[in-house]
Formats: C-alpha cells, structure tokens, sequence
C-alpha cells in the first residue's frame, strides 16, 4: 500500500525521494502517528511534501489511493519479493543516494531496511474510540457516531457529519497547474526576498529584553528595527493592443507585486520599449517620461521585470521607425539590450502560453535578447523568474 503510495506521489508529479519515503516508514514503525488516519495524513504531508505548490496534488494523490479503506492492514504477514524492493529502488534513488547505500552496507542492506519499515496496522478493529475502523465513537472510521470524524471506507449515506480532510482540498489554489490569481502570486513573489532591517527601532526583541534584564537585574526592554525586503523592482508593462486580453491577470500582476515589494518602480510601454515611457495611461501622450531619464535614475542593483505579450511586427524591434504609434529613431532591440547591459537581474513575463511562442517570430527574437530568461505568467513561471532574479 505504501509503496503504491509513494508511486502515485511521483506520478503526479510531486518530487518525493525514496530518503523521504523511508523517513516516513521509520515514523510508522515508531507508531508516529498513532495509527490514526488524520495524524497519518499530517505526517506523510510533511515528510513528502517540500513545496506548498504541491500540497493539492498530495491531497489529491492521498484521497485516491486510501479511499474507500476500512483498515490499513495486512501489510506486516506480506511477503515482499526482494527483486521487486530492488526495482522500486534502482527506479527512484539517485546516484548519490546509491553511493551512501553502498557505504552503509549495500543492496541487502537496504532490503532488510525496506522489509523491516514496511509494517502497519495488523487487525481490522471495529468499535472502540480510538483505533481506525467501523461502528465506534472513534474519529476516524466508519458508521461511528463522532460528529467531527474522518470517514473511511463509506459509500452509503451514515451520519452525515464526517470531515474529510484531504477530500477539502484546503491548498487546491497553490497548486501551480490551477488558475493564477493574486493570493497565488504572491507566494510565487517571495521567493524574490532579501530581509534586512531598517527604520526606527519599534519592535521587542525578546531574547535580547530577557538577556539584558537578567544580567542588570530590572525590566530592560530592547527594540529592533523591522526586517523589510530589500529586493528593490522596476516594473516595466505592455499596455494597449494584443495585451487588452491578458488586463485581468496583469492587473493581479501589479496588485500582488505593490504588496510584496516595499520598493517598486512602474511604467508602461507598447508593444516595446523605445525612447520614452509613462506613467498614467489616460495621459500616455502628454505626460511622458524619457527612458533615459529612468535608467539614469534607478541604480544597477534594481530587479527588472518586463510584463508583455512580445507579439508584435519584428521591425518594431529590429528596425528604426519600427513603431506602430510614433517614429522611433532607435530600434527596440536597442533600448532593450541598454536595459539589459545597466541591470543583471532582468526577466520577462509572457501571459501567452509557452506553446504558442513558436508560432511568433518576434517573441523568440526578444527572448533571445534576454538570454532564455522569457517565462511564461503562470506560477511555475514565476517561480522560475524569481529564481532566477534572486541569483543575479
């Protein structure tokens, strides 16, 4: 039952190692979880799971495999064919995970590992209030009477008030193949963090207030400043044309980043950037501002992000005069490659889906301006961005 467990965990996708998987037969075996299926659930998330992009595969991966169980058992009287222990680790250990075996011991010590961890509960138990089975007060079961129980097992209607935990599904917006939104930006936004702490010191710090009244013996109260990102933006964004379809998730872009950077610099652009940007969309014509100006202005240790579709006419970027709306004298892929030389941290985003860019010329001659460092505006996206973004 586990190791189908923890076949289906890699199937779907979730970066579970057999290191991870024997840690959670070690807990079994230790009697961990008690037996009881909510603390089960509870430990193999968290020694599975090292990613809360994954916590709604997992859950789903969790529902499919141990539904429609009344007990756990019978696992210990198995008879486990040694070749079959050592196909399920050739298949999912790595090399190095290969080598530390050998020094420990080597293939036969690991199948008397793997023997020794596969055990679980022994016996169907039925009623009672504590163990995993049916007609008890128990929590976790099946035709019990606990109001706030994990059913297992049931397909007629019973009680009718068994919370299923896995079943809810509680984490289904973090997962990375679901619809983007701002909540789910967010998190993808702070893996680009850099903390330090800066401004007036207006917050306790405990160890150091407990440290200092124990050596003067008085309350001696100490304040640190607060810990801030210092991860400082500039946000450059499409605005207008092919990009009206993609408003709704680039308006989430922009609310989710003025949360997470405490520093962050906006402009919009069309198509792509030339010899002057803007602030106010109503005002683009009148009110604008020399690109010059902006890259004179913000120092080389800013994170840059440009936000567009990249479908345009390749002589927008190629050509002087280029441009749709007014006469550029300088092409696009001039002002892009300035950008590019002042600033290290560079990304752009692209809301159309990476399968279609192969069908643009002028989103594969920008993405090779930007060195491959194009993603596209999902969460996997993201988070590769500000991966990359965090390294440079």
């Amino acid at each position: 039952m586990f190791a189908h467990f923890f076949h289906e965990l890699k199937r779907s996708g979730i970066p579970v190692s057999m290191r991870e998987y024997l840690t959670l037969l070690e807990a079994m075996q230790a009697r961990i979880p008690e037996r009881r299926v909510e603390q089960f659930y509870y430990l193999s998330r968290a020694a599975l799971v090292k990613d809360e992009r994954n916590l709604d595969k997992f859950d789903r991966v969790f529902s499919h495999v141990f539904k429609g169980l009344d007990t756990l058992s019978g696992l210990d009287n198995a008879q486990i064919p040694e070749d079959w222990l050592k196909a399920l680790a050739e298949k999912f250990l790595s090399e190095q995970e290969k080598k530390d075996i050998e020094a420990m011991g080597g293939w036969d010590k690991l199948m008397e590992t793997l023997k020794q961890r596969l055990a679980e509960q022994k016996k169907r138990h039925e009623g009672g209030n504590k163990m995993i089975g049916t007609a008890g007060t128990s929590p976790y079961g099946t035709d019990g009477y606990n109001p706030e129980g994990i059913q297992i097992g049931k397909k007629k209607k019973g009680q009718g008030k068994a919370l299923k935990v896995w079943e809810r599904r509680e984490y289904r917006n973090l997962d990375d193949q679901m619809e983007i939104g701002t909540r789910n930006i967010k998190i993808a936004l702070r893996r680009l963090r850099r903390f330090a702490r800066e401004g007036a010191p207006e917050i306790l710090d405990l160890p150091n207030t407990i440290q200092s009244t124990a050596k003067q013996g008085y309350l001696d109260i100490k304040l640190i400043a607060e810990r801030r990102n210092m991860v400082k933006v500039l946000l450059f964004l499409d605005i207008g044309g092919s990009m009206d379809s993609h408003v709704k998730l680039c308006a989430e872009l922009f609310s989710a980043s003025r949360a997470e950077f405490k520093t962050l610099e906006y402009f919009y652009f069309h198509n792509c950037v030339y010899e002057e940007v803007w602030r106010n969309n109503r005002r683009r014509h009148s009110e604008t501002i020399p690109t010059w100006e902006v890259l004179h202005s913000y120092p080389s240790d800013y994170k840059v992000i440009f936000v567009g579709d990249a479908s345009m006419s390749p002589y927008e970027i190629t050509h002087p005069g280029g441009s749709v709306e007014h006469w550029n004298d300088e092409a696009g892929a001039l002002w892009l490659q300035r950008v590019l030389d002042i600033y290290p941290g560079c990304a752009w985003l692209n809301p159309v889906p990476e399968r279609h860019w192969g069908h643009m010329p002028s989103v594969q001659m920008i993405g090779q301006i930007f060195g491959d460092r194009m993603y596209p505006l999902t969460l996997d996206g993201l988070d590769k961005a500000m991966h990359e973004l965090a390294r440079a």
